[in-house]
């Protein structure tokens, strides 16, 4: 056996919960160390059992008992009482609700492109020019007959 193995069970020896092998018996009386250690355990054993818990004064529950009177008794005011009010509570709940539903109603309109949702700009000004490609992003979106139609204007200029 090793000091690690017996360095485990030396808290069952002192207490004599498990009975001490031949091996063990053998390694304690030739390691100084494991009975050096078995012996300090014994002795924090002793101290322990000797150690009484000290008792509360005589007047202990009395004093306990009258700070929880004076506790429940003083009037307590903050923002967590103004929470536990079910009307509070409510209308916190429906503004919420109210604001979610708003905002989702609005960011839902402005991706699809719902003309309500966005307001128009004049024609000729960057707003309106932008709003205007993005309303006729399909016809835009065909730049080859664009294309062939400059190739024509520029080979009918060149044969004259």
């Amino acid at each position: 056996m090793n000091c690690k193995e017996i360095y485990e069970m030396l808290p069952d020896v002192a207490a004599g919960l498990s009975g001490a092998s031949p091996e063990l018996q053998k390694h304690l009386g030739t390691c100084t160390a494991c009975s050096a250690k078995l012996n300090d355990i014994r002795e924090t054993m002793a101290l322990l059992d000797e150690w009484q818990a000290p008792e509360p004064s005589a007047y202990f529950d009395t004093r306990v008992m009258a700070r929880m009177r004076e506790e429940q008794a003083r009037p307590a005011f903050s923002w967590l009482q103004w929470l536990r009010k079910p009307a509070l509570a409510l209308s916190l709940t429906l503004l919420m609700a109210f604001g979610v539903t708003f905002v989702t109603v609005e960011h839902r309109d402005l991706l699809k492109g719902n003309d309500a949702a966005v307001a128009h700009a004049e024609p000729g000004t960057a707003v309106g020019d932008l709003q205007a490609l993005d309303k006729n992003h399909d016809m835009y979106a065909d730049f080859d007959l664009l294309d062939d139609l400059q190739v024509q204007d520029t080979n009918t200029t060149a044969n004259p």
